[in-house]
Formats: structure tokens, sequence, C-alpha cells
């Protein structure tokens, strides 16, 4: 069992961890990178009952090595759209899309942001909501200097983690009032397929979407072990 700190410290080697898709899972679930390695995550219970759970991811109280395996697996990803940009989600996007900026020789990424600005223009910004701040609604915008690095120009987002899809929804809308839309959308981590539906929903369905791990929502048992609701998804 490991201790709240010691989780995503550690790059695992293949089949560190058994296979708990039969007995269940009790304190960790074990993310599996492209190519085999693994890592350790915090199984934590959504809000309104004990009965589900997810694996939580949480860039910046990972590792650096934990980032750079994330993040290099993410630009892997990224070469396929042979992008010019990278546009960085915040808050925890950030880090990563800077990592897989740096790695593809980019000078710089463009980041959104969630704190208005005095020169910002309200119409460029959208509502945005995130599974792990139910309560808290904030607004996403792109700076209006930032356009002209855009337009034009092939580009693919980059953020942690997607789960329910709301987050990604504001954020591809808010690109579309700026007239732009990205190449690809690359996640450190998918994180069950609810957000399949919310793209579907909002007519966003053929923007693709990569991960560097994929992750299902849990289900407790009757002897308390968690098990994936539904079978396991691919990050491809």
């Amino acid at each position: 069992m490991l201790a709240p700190h010691q989780f995503w410290q550690e790059i695992h080697a293949p089949g560190t961890f058994a296979d708990g898709i039969a007995e269940g899972f009790a304190d960790l679930y074990p993310a599996t990178l492209p190519d085999g390695r693994q890592v350790a995550l915090p199984i934590r219970v959504l809000p309104g009952g004990d009965d589900r759970a997810v694996a939580s991811l949480i860039v910046n109280q990972a590792s650096f090595a934990v980032e750079d395996a994330l993040a290099g697996a993410m630009t892997e990803a990224a070469r396929h759209y042979h992008p010019a940009v990278v546009v960085g989600v915040p808050t925890l996007g950030l880090p990563l899309a800077a990592n897989v900026a740096r790695r593809l020789g980019h000078p710089r990424m463009v980041a959104l942001g969630t704190s208005r600005k005095f020169w910002y223009d309200e119409a460029l910004s959208e509502p945005l909501r995130s599974i792990t701040s139910p309560g808290g609604e904030k607004r996403i915008y792109v700076d209006p200097r930032m356009l002209p690095v855009l337009e034009g120009r092939p580009f693919v987002l980059v953020d942690d983690v997607v789960s329910t899809g709301a987050s990604l929804v504001s954020v591809l809308r808010l690109l579309q009032r700026a007239g732009l839309r990205p190449a690809a959308a690359i996640f450190a981590m998918l994180q069950g397929e609810r957000w399949r539906d919310a793209l579907a929903e909002a007519g966003m369905g053929d923007v693709p979407i990569h991960g560097a791990t994929a992750t299902p929502l849990l289900t407790r048992g009757p002897d308390g072990r968690w098990r994936p609701q539904g079978g396991e998804v691919s990050a491809a």
C-alpha cells in the first residue's frame, strides 16, 4: 500500500502491478503508458456516494520523471499532426504543454487563461467547469494578442485529464468563437469515456482525442474492491 505522498512519483516496469480486473483494486490503479510502463494512481471516490470512483492524476504533485514520461507519450501523439503551436489549458495542462512544446522544438507555447486580464475581450471567453471543482464556475479566456500566433497554423490542444468532457467542450467552444479549431486534443489521461458523449452532443465528436494513459470509471464490489465499470478504454 502506498502512502499518499508516494503516488505519481515513479515509473514502474511493465507488469509491476498485478492485473486487478478480476480480483479488483484496493487503493491504487496502475495506469499504463504506450510502452507498457506503469504509474500508480490513487483511487478517489466520486462525490454523491461511495460506490463509484476514478483513478486520480495530479500532475503538479508528480515527480519530474512521471511528468516527462507522460509528456513524451503525448509528444509522440502530437507529432502525427505536425503542429506549429501547442496550446495549453490551465491549470494543470500548462506544464505539460510547455514540456510537449519543448520536445517538438517549438520556441514557445500558447497558454489559455482563467484569470481575466484587463486587455482581454469577454467575447473571447466561455464558462468553465471541472469535475475536481464541482462547486465553482470559472471562465476560460484566450488572450487576443495570441490570435496571430494561432490563425492559419496547425495546433494541438494539451491538457492533463479529460473526464466528463465539460471542460473540453468549453475550450473548443472558446476556440470556435475565435475561428480556431485544433488538429487534435492530447491528454495525459483519458478518464473513463463520458467525454465521448459530451463531444458528440456538442457536435464536436470529429476532434481527434489522444491520451498518454487511459483509466476506467471504477465501481465498488461486495468485497469492497474496485473494478472497471464497462471495461478498459483505449488511449489511442
